[in-house]
Parts: C-alpha cells; structure tokens; sequence
C-alpha cells in the first residue's frame, strides 16, 4: 500500500476529486464525486448515491484511479488501487447517517485502498511517487 502525505490528504479534502472507473470491456468512465474524503493513511472513501455509471463500474471492476488537482498551485494526484462497495455495516451507518442530513441518501460507500500514487504537476506528470 502506498502512504498518503499530509498534503495529499488536504487537498482531497479541500479539491473536487474526479473518479476513474471502467466496466468489464474496458470501456472508460470519469466523473466528479464530491463526497470523496480521506477514510485513513491508504484509503480514500467515496459515497455512492447516484447508482449509476461509476456505481456498475466498480462492481463489475474495481480497478479505480482518483485524481484531484489544484489549480492554483498546478499540483495534483493520481491515487490508483482496488476499490470495495460497502452497502451495509458499521461505516455505511455512519457515512449514511452524516449524508442524510444533507439530504442525500447512500447507496453504498466505496473505499480504495491506494496501492499506487502518480504526480499530476506539470513537468512530473505520470512519475510514480508512491
């Protein structure tokens, strides 16, 4: 597993955070997701409650890439690793319960486990860092 630094973890944090996915064929799929956040040092969480392109996609491949970039700074991140839906049990309870208050109600929680992270700065681009 690769470690997430301190800085990766704010700007996920803080950055709309775009998720990569394909189904079985290899056909591609990108798309924001705003709930992405920082489950611990190697996992990233997402919520899944549109249940469509993103949520077919990772249970048919769970291959999945994040990327955020800061714009600002022309930095950014691409967080590769295998992704688990989680529609039930502890943490689905939880992140569902914080979600329903804002009026969005889960599907499932998806967490990545990191096992690669990639530069997205200009210059470095595609350097494995981690």
């Amino acid at each position: 597993m690769a470690v997430l630094t301190e800085e990766m973890k704010k700007m996920i944090g803080e950055q709309q955070c775009f998720i990569a996915t394909a189904d079985k064929a290899g056909h591609p799929n990108i798309g924001p997701k705003r709930s992405t956040r920082v489950l611990d040092d190697e996992t990233i969480m997402f919520v899944e409650a549109t249940a469509k392109k993103t949520y077919a996609n990772v249970k048919e491949n769970p291959q999945v890439a994040i990327a955020v970039v800061e714009k600002g700074k022309m930095d950014g991140y691409r967080f590769v690793g295998p992704a688990q839906v989680i529609e039930s049990g502890e943490l689905f309870d939880k992140v569902s319960a914080e979600m329903q208050k804002a009026g969005i109600k889960p599907v499932a929680v998806v967490t990545v486990k990191v096992d690669e992270i990639y530069s997205l700065k200009p210059g470095k681009a595609g350097e494995r860092i981690a």
